[in-house]
């Protein structure tokens, strides 16, 4: 039987135990959500929104409180729910020894499809996944967006008329979200399905029809997109300064009090205030008189930074990195310090790399973009002498990589794309550990330790396994991890993936600090608006370069007059259908 609401709670609580704390998952929460919609799920880590959507499956039960789900008591029937209900958490089970196919199969059988209603089924699904070509492929083998899109496609073989998606986009290369986003619509528009989703991605809450804002177990808000922002009307601005460069200029307002968030976007800084108007700029910027100040638009973005970034607006101090080259010469800041030429990398007959030539100075912010599958990553694990180079010459710090790959090493901060933490080690195990690979004698040892502590705001957790923490000081932790013995240059691989704006802030105020300090920073990202922050990047394909510049020379490259204002994913789609038109031609 149909009712008013596909789902509805009233006054649901969750609590879970862990030692001698008691954390409130979901706190008496009561929401509705419409038939026929996309209901955006949003909130910071540790908002309860994975809790939410684990109690609206039938998985959990509450501690109190009512839910149904399509007019199904998920308390009294919370198989039935998930019999009725499409569910695809952060990390989809799909068996990696498998192929697409077998995956496929497995999925009927489990949810009952018959063998008759199965042959259609999958090839509309593979047509509209476009893994039609790849149905004999181990899903292991796939790149993370096409396991996503598999993902998706074995939770639809039997369509729910209730879809739950825990971030399916996350880690997932922008022209692999539109495809997912464009699945998802259809389900919406062709059979009715209503979907409620999470996302890290708050351009992807503008999409939605209706978005329920969470904090900390609560329901803040729930409305269509535009109700959220258009109040921030008159806090909204764009700031320039032809003298500060933009990393500089968004340091310096990020300090200044009455402004809740300075963020770069293009080659302005978008500044949100916390009460109507701009605080006065002057005493903040005595050498310069040029700043031009305009008013912006609101969107969803901003209103959740307004909301949830007060409380926690970022406090870098700018030692963050007591590093040795603060406040670089111009001869210094004209040095190479990485150097690629004509790299390649082989697997068997597969070539990931091929032909790749690129130079990074020191102080700069160096993007690597790209598809999932691109080699991003192998180009990284080379540059860091993590792998072995099949053809081609890497210098890193003066040392050439197939010769001093140790003496390189030491000059080098990685961050792994999954953060390479002991999950069994506490905080402040994982940074004696760290320190002492990288060679801290005791006493240097003991004063970075202090450093991480108090810089990362990780003093408080010292003593709490790793693998509890949430993502946000999981990401916290493995950046000081990097950071322990102050190298010169630091590789950050999908640094952000999964992790909420508010973290995301935090993180790149504190990167822009170490660039301007002298550090080389290299970083791969599927945030488009985070590429706005690195002075220059490539973009690959297929293990190729298909782009390199500045944001600003790439935008100017694709625009035309039904695109006057390029963005960095107007830039990335482009490039990569192009690069895909290209090859098929000489092919």
């Amino acid at each position: 039987m149909k009712t008013s609401n596909a789902l509805e709670l009233e006054s649901v609580s969750k609590t879970f135990s862990s030692g001698n704390r008691t954390v409130v998952a979901v706190d008496d929460m009561s929401l509705k959500i419409d038939y026929g919609k996309v209901t955006g799920l949003i909130g910071p880590d540790g908002a309860g929104k994975t809790t939410l959507m684990r109690l609206a499956t039938g998985l959990l039960l509450p501690d109190q409180g009512r839910i149904m789900v399509l007019g199904i008591d998920a308390v009294q029937n919370p198989l039935r729910v998930q019999s009725s209900v499409g569910y695809m958490p952060q990390r989809f089970g799909l068996y990696e020894d498998l192929t697409v196919q077998e995956n496929l199969d497995l999925y009927a059988d489990l949810q009952g499809v018959s063998d008759k209603d199965r042959t259609e089924r999958y090839q509309e699904l593979m047509h509209m996944t476009g893994l039609a070509p790849f149905t004999n492929r181990l899903s292991g083998k796939l790149s993370g967006g096409m396991k996503q899109k598999l993902g998706l496609a074995c939770t639809l073989i039997h369509p729910p008329r209730l879809l739950i998606l825990d971030e399916p986009t996350v880690g997932v290369d922008p022209v692999s979200r539109r495809e997912l986003w464009s699945i998802i619509y259809r389900q919406v528009q062709d059979e009715g399905m209503s979907v409620l989703l999470s996302t890290a991605y708050l351009d992807e809450a503008e999409r939605c029809d209706e978005i329920i804002l969470m904090h900390q177990g609560k329901r803040l808000g729930q409305g269509a997109p535009r109700s959220f922002s258009q109040p921030l009307k008159g806090r909204v601005f764009h700031i320039s300064a032809p003298a500060i460069n933009k990393r500089s200029l968004s340091i310096r307002l990020n300090s200044i009090p009455g402004i809740t968030d300075a963020i770069i976007e293009g080659e302005k800084v978008r500044v949100v205030t916390e009460t109507e108007g701009m605080p006065d700029l002057v005493a903040y910027f005595p050498d310069d008189s040029n700043l031009k100040i305009e008013p912006a638009e609101p969107i969803f973005e901003d209103a959740f930074i307004a909301t949830l970034g007060t409380e926690k607006k970022t406090r870098v101090p700018y030692d963050l990195a007591p590093l040795q080259q603060k406040n670089i010469s111009r001869q210094e800041a004209s040095e190479v310090v990485i150097e690629v030429k004509n790299l390649k990398r082989k697997f068997g007959d597969f070539i990931a790399v091929n032909d790749v030539s690129f130079q990074v100075k020191r102080g700069e912010i160096f993007g690597l973009l790209g598809a999932n599958g691109a080699g991003k990553s192998t180009t990284f694990r080379m540059l860091c002498g993590l792998l072995p180079v099949t053809t081609g010459t890497v210098r890193t710090a003066g040392h050439d990589l197939r010769t001093a790959s140790a003496e390189a090493r030491g000059k080098i901060g990685y961050m792994a794309q999954r953060f390479s933490l002991y999950a069994n080690l506490s905080v402040e195990q994982n940074l004696r550990f760290f320190a002492s690979a990288y060679g801290l004698a005791r006493k240097r040892k003991k004063t970075r330790i202090g450093w991480a502590l108090s810089t990362f705001e990780l003093a408080p957790y010292r003593d709490t396994i790793a693998g509890d923490l949430p993502l946000g000081f999981k990401q916290r932790l493995a950046m000081a991890a990097s950071l322990m013995h102050e190298p010169e240059i630091l590789f950050l691989d999908e640094p952000t993936s999964g992790v909420d704006p508010l973290a995301r802030r935090e993180f790149w105020l504190r990167i822009n600090t170490l660039a301007e300090s002298g550090v080389t920073v290299l970083v791969t990202t599927h945030f488009m608006d985070e590429a706005n922050y690195c002075d220059r990047l490539i973009i690959m394909s297929e293990g190729k370069v298909l782009a390199e510049g500045s944001p600003a020379e790439l935008k100017s490259s694709i625009q035309r007059p039904d695109l006057p204002d390029p963005t960095m994913e107007d830039v990335f789609i482009t490039l990569i259908e192009y690069g895909k038109n290209t090859e098929g031609q000489a092919a």
